[in-house]
């Protein structure tokens, strides 16, 4: 991600940092903007569950994106929380960048949020999972898995950063639909649909619990025929239930072995959760997908991948078989992360690095990752199309990596 710049004011003048507690006014209006319709009823993301995984004290604040309709209504949602006024989401001193933060990992997750202006808003090509990696909604996670690449860039802290203009992504993803036209040859990604990862750095299922971006995308997706978005989730969100995706939006739900989530998946829903929320959200007019990610080897690795599959095969209903795609992704591990984790949470090195197993490798953002080698890899993907076709033959592999 680019660098970001302090807001300007009218005039190219740097924007002063006070005055945010004044923009508590509930929410604002969008101008005529075209947004999701708000559900009816309670919401999950008011219930007691969601507040304990979001009991937000403290959020760091650029004042544009205070100011905006999406930034007042975060802010009111949070009416108790203290507001800090920040140049730029980017590099916020005292939460990125300080090392002592790593004893407060999971509770920054829970209690701390950021608000910001997505400035460059760039399309990339991707071919694997999706078409296109968008410009997505939001940074960070308030779930706190430990194999996690998005706080390698961030340093020590990582919870959800709320981009609030998110007019400016929608049009921007509405101009690259339309300049694209229609897909004219199938491919992994989708036979006839051009299919953007709205999700990359971020779980839109969380972010649900924050904002409203996450309806807004699915509710503009819904609308483009040429186009799906998809993202990858390990939290069951009810409220998105109450969307209307009309099957232009993709929900990958990652999953393995419950022995591996229980160590490695700190607080997100269990992986039997997941697999059981399938049938709704297929009902609810999303496309269901799973991630079998990450792979973990570690002793008995093949026979608890067997249990999982043979357990979705037992549950998942017919419907969800019939149109269930699937990607398969090795662990891969970095380590600058390695040593982020040894502070935090230990325990999770003993399966995650592994120097015996593991090679080095050099990474497009220029960091030093660690996967499986060469070999090793090879055999473990067969070991896993091998378990899918004997537990779940009806689960087809887009692509494993």
């Amino acid at each position: 991600m680019a660098q970001a710049r302090p807001p300007q004011a009218p005039g190219g003048q740097e924007d002063g940092l006070f005055g945010l507690e004044e923009l508590r006014c509930g929410p604002a209006s969008a101008g005529g903007t075209t947004r999701a319709a708000a559900p009816a009823g309670p919401s999950y993301r008011d219930s007691p569950a969601a507040r304990r995984l979001l009991a937000v004290r403290e959020i760091h604040a650029e004042p544009a994106a205070a100011a905006s309709p999406r930034g007042r209504e975060v802010l009111a949602r949070f009416p108790d929380a203290r507001v800090v006024p920040v140049a730029s989401h980017w590099g916020i001193p005292g939460l990125h960048g300080n090392e002592g933060n790593l004893e407060r990992w999971v509770r920054v997750k829970s209690e701390v949020l950021v608000l910001g202006e997505r400035k460059t808003l760039t399309t990339r090509p991707n071919g694997r999972s999706a078409d296109w990696i968008a410009p997505g909604p939001a940074n960070g996670c308030a779930m706190a898995c430990a194999y996690c690449y998005v706080p390698r860039r961030k340093g020590y802290a990582n919870p959800i950063t709320v981009f609030t203009n998110i007019e400016r992504i929608t049009a921007h993803l509405a101009r690259h639909v339309a300049r694209l036209g229609p897909k004219r040859e199938p491919n992994q990604c989708d036979a006839s649909a051009w299919v953007y990862d709205i999700g990359e750095n971020s779980d839109c299922s969380v972010d649900a619990l924050v904002s409203d971006n996450t309806a807004d995308l699915v509710a503009a997706f819904s609308r483009w025929p040429t186009a799906k978005a998809s993202f990858a989730t390990k939290f069951v969100n009810p409220d998105l239930l109450l969307l209307d995706p009309r099957g232009r939006t993709r929900v990958r739900f990652s999953v393995m072995p419950p022995r591996d989530s229980r160590l490695l998946d700190i607080r997100t829903s269990p992986v039997e959760q997941r697999i059981a929320a399938a049938g709704d959200f297929l009902e609810a007019g999303y496309e269901v997908h799973f991630n079998l990610s990450p792979v973990v080897l570690r002793p008995g690795w093949e026979q608890d991948w067997g249990l999982l599959l043979r357990h979705m095969d037992d549950v998942l209903p017919r419907a969800v078989k019939e149109q269930a795609g699937a990607e398969v992704i090795m662990l891969t591990h970095n380590r600058d992360l390695h040593e982020l984790n040894l502070a935090w949470h230990p325990r999770a090195e003993e399966v995650l690095w592994r120097p015996g197993l593991q090679e080095a490798k050099r990474s497009e953002n220029g960091g030093w990752n660690v996967r499986y080698d060469h070999d090793r890899k090879a055999e473990a993907v067969r070991t896993v199309r091998r378990l899918v076709a004997e537990h779940a033959p009806w689960l087809r592999i887009r692509y494993a990596f």
